[in-house]
């Protein structure tokens, strides 16, 4: 049976996703995406052509690390330094304000129980989508794109940061805030290491194996991100946490012209093997019958995205003097673009965790692919319609 050879069918949608990416009707929709639903149909609650059974469930946690991993390398604080930081700081804040109110709300509804966990989902912004599209469009050193993209980092960097303080649980609340800052401090080290101290003869050997079978720079990254998911566990923190952190020491230290064909190789590793274990491991394991299980539940996806513009986008109040009135729409649906991977690994931990109700994480998934197909469509078509600048277009 097809369902046997589980690697055969993962890789079968993996094909077919990019494939679909390259019609007319799909182009507008993000890869992920399309891998997800694919995931789904062919999953035990649709076609039934595979179970999400152990070897599934291990493969999807090792992709969920990667993707977190390639996350941090997309971080560059250099391109939004100074007030494009300072704003996305404050919106983030704000943005955990408007969800703790959100929450408040949802508890008082009969049968609905929404934790913690799901204030951290709902502040999540999808920085790996909103990056290409930026590219793609021309966009990306412009005001308005730069504004975005520290939207963007603050919505993976922060999620990820919390979650590791929401779930760490051996340590009282200021020894957490101390081995946070003893880590922190010591992936900006590595970091500092790793752009500072270039030997000669250490290039050369990188180099050198760059083309090699041995692939000694590829083996280093991965080497550092171990090490940085054993060191997170040791200070307490979640093992996403050490992947993400590991992804930005290895983004800085390859930064530039010199780097570029690491990343490409690292790129073809991480998205060709990794990734798709973890986007169709998550359409196998969504239980699509959830979302109609009852009314409570019915309603719970379009709230969730609702709720995913009103915590990022409701913020752009602090952007009026900075972004042009057409543009602040724009700003706002770019900024509730869910973070998707985010938005999975958050709910994946809440639910191993016993923090999080099944149903609020088929919901909170459902609502984050929703708003990776509407939102960035209707941010494309408004600035297109207003301003004579380039469109919010491409492939994402």
């Amino acid at each position: 049976m097809v369902s046997h050879h589980s690697i055969f069918v993962i890789f079968l949608v993996a094909v077919a996703a990019p494939l679909l990416a390259q019609t007319r009707a799909g182009s507008r929709v993000p890869v992920v995406v399309l891998e997800v639903v694919l995931g789904v149909i062919i999953g035990p609650h649709v076609l039934e052509l595979i179970e999400y059974d152990s070897f599934v469930s291990i493969m999807r946690t090792l992709g969920m690390s990667v993707v977190l991993f390639m996350a941090g390398m997309e971080i560059d604080f250099g391109r939004i330094r100074g007030r494009p930081l300072s704003l996305a700081v404050g919106g983030w804040i704000g943005s955990v304000a408007i969800a703790a109110l959100a929450v408040a709300v949802l508890h008082v509804i009969p049968g609905v129980a929404a934790p913690m966990m799901v204030i951290i989902a709902l502040t999540t912004t999808g920085l790996g989508t909103l990056l290409p599209i930026l590219r793609d469009s021309a966009l990306l050193d412009t005001s308005f794109g730069r504004m975005v993209l520290a939207v963007g980092t603050l919505g993976e960097v922060c999620p990820i940061v919390a979650v590791s303080l929401a779930l760490s649980d051996r340590y009282s609340t200021w020894q957490e805030f101390l081995f946070l800052l003893g880590f922190l401090g010591l992936v900006a080290l590595a970091a500092a290491v790793g752009v500072g101290v270039r030997p000669p003869k250490v290039i050369a050997l990188l180099t050198r194996t760059m083309h090699a079978s041995t692939q000694l720079p590829v083996r280093l990254a991965v080497l550092i991100l171990g090490t940085l998911i054993v060191v997170s566990d040791v200070f307490g923190f979640e093992a996403v946490f050490g992947a993400f952190a590991a992804g930005m020491i290895v983004g800085v230290a390859t930064r530039g012209p010199a780097g570029e064909t690491f990343r490409v190789k690292i790129d073809a590793v991480c998205f060709g093997w990794f990734a798709p274990f973890f986007y169709v491991g998550t359409g196998i394991a969504f239980d699509v019958g959830a979302l109609g299980r009852d009314l409570e539940t019915v309603l719970l996806l379009p709230t969730f995205l609702l709720l995913f513009l009103l915590v990022r986008g409701l913020p752009v109040l602090l952007y009026r003097r900075d972004l042009a009135k057409y543009e602040q729409v724009p700003f706002a649906l770019s900024s509730g673009v869910a973070s998707l991977g985010l938005v999975v690994v958050i709910t994946h931990v809440g639910l191993q965790t016993r923090n999080m109700n099944p149903d609020i994480a088929q919901a909170l998934v459902g609502a984050a692919v929703l708003s990776l197909l509407v939102f960035p469509t209707l941010a494309r078509i408004l600035l297109s319609r207003a301003a004579p600048t380039p469109s919010l277009a491409g492939p994402a």
